[in-house]
């Protein structure tokens, strides 16, 4: 069975679209009983909640229907839903029907004849302003050339993993962090599946410029130690050229090209001072980084999956079965 799990947040006047479209679904791709979708109500402050009550006992595919009781955050209601999810394998779409439903289906039937464990949405295109086209191809070119390589172009919107996959995600149970970029973090076998981003036909987006700023910070501050970094590296570089200057200014008072009473004296304590303060943030932040890993409680090692050979332990077990008769 295929669970779908749908975090719904100010998504009222697109719900009947919603439903009539996972109804279409199920009748052309799935089989009786195949489907099950969860609906995770993220404390929406419109009638979604009721709208979804009246509508879900009119479809034909099994469905859940969760109601946090605040607004927690698109991935907070992911996670919720993917707890209670009962499907072999559970997919994860937003509920505006920017991706296309039958994407899921590509994925599902795709993870059954490949073997693959993660399958994800990998965009080609996107029917959007030209703002929003701007801003998030720049993040991601530069999230993927310094934080996460494995992450496509575009980011994720759209992806499927098996249960056991499901059952790791949910052990790593951290507090603001990206559900996506733990998704990769993990590793398991993936493919991308394309497809276009169809413009938004109802409502306007929740997705506001403070959520994406959130969501920037909690993807770069738990998967890289990228600014500190680079704090370090500036520090090193000006504590460096700091000296060299200070020896030029240092020369030139001794040569007398300097007129100003105490200006050498001043520029040296400025230049020393100042870059030392970023060269010592920077080593304070690698110790920081590494109490914050240590805290965060990701496993060391992921194992995919587990056998064992041999004759002997067909024996074992049969002469284990005899004993006990």
């Amino acid at each position: 069975m295929l669970s779908v799990v749908i975090p719904v947040y100010k998504n009222e006047a697109n719900i009947p679209h919603l439903l009539e479209e996972l109804t279409a679904l199920y009748n052309k791709s799935f089989e009786t009983g195949e489907l099950e979708v969860v609906f995770v109500v993220d404390g929406s402050p419109d009638n979604s909640l009721l709208a979804l009550r009246m509508g879900l006992p009119n479809v034909g595919f099994r469905s859940q229907l969760l109601c946090l009781s605040r607004n927690f955050g698109a991935f907070a209601a992911i996670r919720a839903g993917l707890q209670v999810a009962k499907g072999d394998y559970i997919a994860v779409m937003a509920a505006d029907l920017q991706e296309p439903p039958e994407l899921v289906v590509d994925m599902y039937r795709g993870m059954q004849i490949d073997d693959i464990d993660v399958a994800y949405g990998a965009r080609i295109a996107r029917n959007d302003p030209w703002q929003s086209k701007v801003l998030s191809q720049g993040f991601w070119s530069i999230y993927r050339r310094f934080v996460a390589k494995d992450i496509p172009e575009g980011g994720v919107d759209v992806f499927a993993v098996t249960a056991k996959v499901r059952d790791q995600i949910l052990m790593l149970n951290e507090r603001n962090s990206s559900l996506i970029v733990l998704l990769f973090w993990m590793g398991f076998k993936r493919k991308g599946f394309e497809y276009e981003r169809r413009a938004r036909e109802v409502g306007k987006s929740a997705w506001t410029f403070n959520k994406k700023w959130r969501y920037m910070q909690d993807s770069v501050f738990s998967f890289s130690d990228l600014p500190i970094s680079f704090l370090i590296t500036i520090g090193f570089f000006g504590f460096v050229l700091s000296g060299l200057l200070a020896l030029v200014v240092l020369v030139s008072s001794l040569l007398g090209k300097i007129e100003v009473p105490g200006y050498a004296a001043t520029i040296l304590v400025i230049l020393f001072l100042g870059m030392l303060q970023i060269f010592s943030l920077g080593i304070l932040g690698v110790y920081l980084w590494r109490v914050f890993e240590n805290t965060k409680g990701r496993p060391l090692h992921i194992v995919m999956s587990s056998e064992e050979f041999g004759e002997e332990l067909d024996d074992q077990v049969f002469s284990t079965s005899a004993g006990a008769g």
